[in-house]
């Protein structure tokens, strides 16, 4: 099959319009599923996100205000469970984190440790600060 240089135009300008219009409707439906605010603003709070999956359940699976209800404090329960699995989690990553800091001192030398001592202690102060951590490994 011979295809001429018009044809072979047509083909290429129906895949550039296709590609248009599915790229189009892709971000339509990410942008008003996903992220329904484009504005830049902040991202929701807590409870406007909790409320949102609340009223999307509600909507799709015609909830009774007492499943509503029920849906609500399952959401709290989990939350606060959550909560209690990622506080348990610190002191593991603080003294995995102790653990790393003693090894690398321990194959350094004096003068490197002096450095590694002082680097540490900058990376601290900006986490306190609340500054980014920056550089390879959360250095």
């Amino acid at each position: 099959m011979n295809l001429t240089r018009s044809s072979i135009a047509v083909y290429i300008g129906l895949v550039f319009v296709s590609g248009v219009l599915l790229g189009g409707f892709g971000d339509h439906v990410y942008g008003t599923r996903i992220s329904p605010s484009k504005s830049g603003k902040a991202s929701k709070s807590p409870e406007d996100v909790r409320r949102a999956i609340i009223d999307f359940w509600k909507s799709h699976l015609k909830l009774t205000d007492d499943q509503v209800a029920k849906v609500g404090l399952i959401m709290d329960e989990t939350r606060v469970r959550m909560d209690e699995v990622h506080r348990g989690t610190i002191p593991a990553q603080q003294e995995i984190r102790r653990e790393q800091m003693e090894k690398m001192r321990a194959m350094l030398t004096l003068d490197q440790q002096r450095e590694y001592d002082r680097l540490q202690k900058e990376r601290e102060n900006r986490m306190k600060k609340g500054g980014p951590r920056g550089g390879p490994g959360g250095f």
